[in-house]
């Protein structure tokens, strides 16, 4: 399936189903706050084993507790695409306190 940017429209719709996630100029963007350095850093590593899964890479930003992505589609000229979105949803997934366990 080829991968095209999305609308206004769909990514403001998208959005409400990702509490959290917000549009950053053309990136989708996310910061999590976690308990502790260890656990942000533990986070750094699921988060980069579901890009490779997915073969889609965010700017991951490893902070003091803190993991911040933002992300848009390269191939498509820097535009959000639904590869975006599976990426965020895939991350609040396994983010703790966040998605579903």
């Amino acid at each position: 399936m080829a991968v095209e940017p999305l609308s206004q429209k769909e990514i403001e719709d998208r959005l409400t189903e990702l509490p959290g996630w917000s549009l950053d100029g053309d990136r989708l963007a996310r910061a999590y706050r976690l308990d502790s350095h260890f656990a942000a850093t533990a986070l750094v590593v699921h988060i980069a084993r579901i890009q490779d899964e997915l073969d889609h890479h965010s700017d991951l930003t490893l902070g003091y507790h803190t993991v911040t992505l933002t992300v848009n589609t390269h191939s498509v000229g820097g535009a959000v695409t639904r590869l975006d979105f599976e990426l965020a949803r895939r991350v609040e997934d396994i983010a703790p306190g966040h998605g579903a366990h």
